[in-house]
């Protein structure tokens, strides 16, 4: 069966330079990552073969003492599964700890484990400064703005 989607459209020469003139801007954000990450995380996620998707669950956690696999999978816009997956492996590494729901025993908790919580929280804490100093300075509508255009972005990035 073949599929009836219509072709990407292909972007004007203009429309790549715009593009591509982003990249610069957030690429050094993310290059950054590795070298900021604490050498115990870095070597965790080294060990246990740990990829950025997995470093994506990690912010989500210090921000509740403790979310389910669903409420990860929501947050993230993974599936259920994939946050499963992604929470199944940073457990074998020992970065979280799974609990079962004492309210709803079919529901699964995640939190960080203890051990390892203060290191996550500075590194956590470390990458957003630049985001938060950024926030701090636009106004109530720049904000939406800024939110939205990433929003948008991220979800175009997630269904490419």
């Amino acid at each position: 069966m073949m599929d009836d989607a219509p072709p990407p459209r292909l972007p004007r020469p203009e429309e790549v330079k715009e593009a591509l003139g982003f990249v610069p801007l957030v690429e050094a954000y993310f290059r950054r990552a590795q070298a900021e990450m604490p050498d115990e995380l870095r070597e965790i996620f080294r060990s246990h073969r740990l990829t950025a998707r997995h470093g994506a669950i990690i912010p989500q956690l210090t921000t509740a003492p403790s979310l389910s696999v669903s409420e990860l999978a929501d947050r993230m816009g993974v599936s259920l599964t994939t946050a499963s997956e992604l929470v199944s492996d940073l457990s074998r590494a020992g970065l979280v700890e799974r609990r079962e729901d004492p309210d709803n025993r079919r529901r699964t908790l995640v939190s960080l484990a203890a051990h390892h919580r203060a290191m996550v929280e500075r590194f956590v804490a470390l990458r957003a400064a630049p985001l938060l100093r950024v926030l701090d300075n636009l106004s109530p509508q720049e904000r939406q703005g800024l939110v939205a255009g990433l929003t948008a972005w991220a979800h175009e990035v997630r269904n490419w």
